[in-house]
């Protein structure tokens, strides 16, 4: 880790007239993650320091997260990530290296670190921990559940080592157009907008599949787009003794709506500002974070990043809130 002693270079950028949009988003992000939490979650599994293990000394556990995390923020390959921290002076600040004591762990060490996190699904785990967290401090509103669903595309090449498409990933049709990958379901607190619940599956698998997972056990209401309609019908709802108290406020589709008394369109408008919610954490991890196409192949690895990415995303909003009162 870094000196407590300044560098040249960091009296150099110091003196600089404008600090770059990276440089506040990793120090704003570095200001709200749990990283003493994280790093005992992980401890456990890291496993490169047992006894008797030879070769070089493993790098910190904390070092290695927030290298992964650089590669996550920033959709990076493992080599990018490498490189990408010697270019960037406020990436070398995240990761807190001296380079006159050690140097940026290679992309194989990386490598083995994310392997790490999806063997064990440590990306699951920092999500719970994330949602624990949020729930002691009284950042989460209890009682309203806003479930929804966005496709990721994946690659329906079959040019690479296999010959083949990823066979985890399937094709569904939406409107006019067909896609190929997965989907990504979200269960976002209706209060607040922060992602309680994520599964993953295939493009194939309809939304309704996966409402029951997403809500929890203490929602009274849940919140849907017209993709939903019928969901409250669903026997894995009407058999369930406490899914089947839920009230479920599921949009009308566009003709009926045309069609409906002023005072209704006026109870939908104003759901519509609910239902909205859930879209905030897709434009993080779409546009912010750049995840638009699968990285891995098949459901388990692209899970593990979904979980970090929304994990990151609840973070993020986070810190703007934190920002914005503070």
């Amino acid at each position: 880790m870094r000196s407590e002693q300044p560098s040249f270079t960091d009296v150099e950028y110091g003196n600089r007239r404008r600090v770059s949009g990276h440089e506040r988003f990793l120090e704003s992000m570095d200001a709200v993650i749990p990283w003493t939490e994280w790093v005992a979650l992980i401890e456990p599994f890291y496993y490169c320091d047992a006894p008797g293990k030879r070769g070089r000394k493993a790098k910190p556990v904390e070092t290695m997260l927030r290298m992964y995390l650089l590669q996550v923020w920033f959709s990076l390959s493992d080599e990018g990530t490498e490189d990408a921290v010697y270019d960037s002076y406020a990436m070398r600040c995240f990761l807190g290296l001296d380079f006159a004591v050690e140097q940026v762990p290679d992309a194989t060490t990386l490598l083995h670190f994310r392997h790490l996190l999806e063997e064990h699904r440590l990306g699951e785990a920092l999500f719970a921990s994330q949602n624990e967290i949020f729930q002691g401090q009284g950042w989460i509103m209890r009682g309203g559940t806003i479930v929804d669903a966005t496709l990721i595309a994946a690659p329906s090449s079959t040019k690479n080592a296999t010959g083949t498409r990823d066979p985890q990933m399937h094709q569904t049709k939406k409107g006019n157009q067909w896609y190929f990958g997965m989907k990504a379901h979200t269960g976002v607190d209706a209060g607040t907008g922060y992602v309680h619940s994520v599964s993953v599956t295939a493009a194939n698998v309809h939304d309704l599949d996966e409402v029951a997972g997403l809500v929890r056990d203490d929602d009274e209401v849940v919140y849907a787009d017209a993709g939903y309609q019928g969901a409250d019908k669903r026997p894995d709802i009407t058999g369930d003794e406490h899914l089947s108290t839920f009230e479920f406020r599921v949009a009308s589709r566009k003709g009926p709506l045309r069609t409906m008394p002023p005072q209704d369109r006026v109870i939908t408008s104003q759901q519509a500002s609910v239902w909205g919610k859930v879209e905030h954490p897709y434009l993080i991890v779409k546009r912010d974070f750049t995840f638009t196409k699968t990285r891995y192949r098949g459901l388990a690895k692209n899970g593990n990043h979904l979980h970090m990415l929304f994990t990151s995303a609840n973070w993020l909003m986070r810190a703007r809130a934190v920002a914005l009162t503070g």
